[in-house]
């Protein structure tokens, strides 16, 4: 594993890199309030086999946030990975998301459609804001109470981590440091909650209902089953997505929304059957 930053736009853009430079390329985005380390179990069983590089969005890790709130909006995420590829020189590549990094990952296939050979979406995506029962403020004021936590302990910060995966390894561990801001003798989380208030305000205006349309890679969606509560909405948006997309869902039984840390076997498997 190698990390290292690349500048663009007097920001600066943390990457992750792992694998063979003579292998196929895997270009990967995490959910919000993650880093570039999310696919790190994943990455780690690839990397004979590829060439997998991951980034921190911006706002996370340490990639520097945007300077005006309209640049978090879906349409310009896609403008500002296409200028993050351009700078890494990939001329084409599979797409590996997660949560919002796969509805980005939507915005940018459809924009940028000669550089997306293949996208797996690791339950992201396919849960359009206008099928919410939260109102845009309401969502809002949740993340940025939820990103604003401080945790006096770093045992306590990652129990907090621990308890949101149902499988736990040592790679983990790493992940869970990179997700912590330690200031003042206090530990917080490494995004912050004016951050998250962009990436949700920014979901709302965009929807990718709106441009499922025009996704022409292949596409497979891997959705959560857990908790048992969502499963009728996930039903109703999954099919939604497969009916516009053209493409395909697999449900994996027994996993959260962090199906990648849950099952990230199940990960690797379909990767190798698709892309390998």
């Amino acid at each position: 594993m190698k990390r290292y930053f690349i500048l663009n736009r007097d920001q600066h853009i943390h990457v992750t890199e792992w694998g063979n430079p003579d292998k196929p390329i895997i270009f990967c985005l995490h959910g919000l309030g993650s880093t570039g380390l999310s696919f790190i179990d994943i990455a780690y069983d690839l990397r004979e086999e590829f060439r997998i590089i991951s980034i921190d969005a911006p706002g996370h890790g340490k990639t520097y946030p945007f300077a005006h709130a309209q640049h978090y909006e879906m349409e310009n995420i896609a403008d500002w990975l296409e200028e993050v590829v351009n700078l890494l020189q990939l001329n084409s590549f599979y797409f590996l998301s997660h949560s919002w990094g796969s509805f980005a990952a939507l915005f940018y296939a459809a924009k940028y459609p000669e550089k997306v050979k293949d996208c797996i979406l690791i339950d992201g995506g396919y849960q359009g804001k206008r099928h919410s029962e939260q109102t845009v403020e309401d969502e809002v004021a949740y993340y940025e109470q939820d990103f604003e936590q401080v945790w006096e302990t770093w045992e306590d910060f990652l129990a907090l981590v621990q308890s949101e995966t149902l499988h736990w390894s040592s790679k983990k561990l790493e992940a869970a440091k990179d997700l912590c801001l330690y200031q003042n003798q206090r530990y917080y989380w490494h995004a912050r909650g004016e951050t998250a208030a962009h990436f949700i305000r920014a979901m709302h205006k965009d929807e990718a209902e709106e441009i499922y349309h025009k996704v022409k890679a292949p596409v497979l969606l891997l959705r959560a089953t857990l908790p048992q509560s969502m499963e009728a909405k996930r039903i109703k948006t999954a099919a939604i997505f497969k009916e516009k997309t053209h493409g395909e869902v697999k449900c994996i039984p027994g996993t959260t929304h962090l199906l990648h840390w849950d099952r990230p076997d199940v990960v690797v498997n379909e990767i190798n059957i698709r892309w390998k």
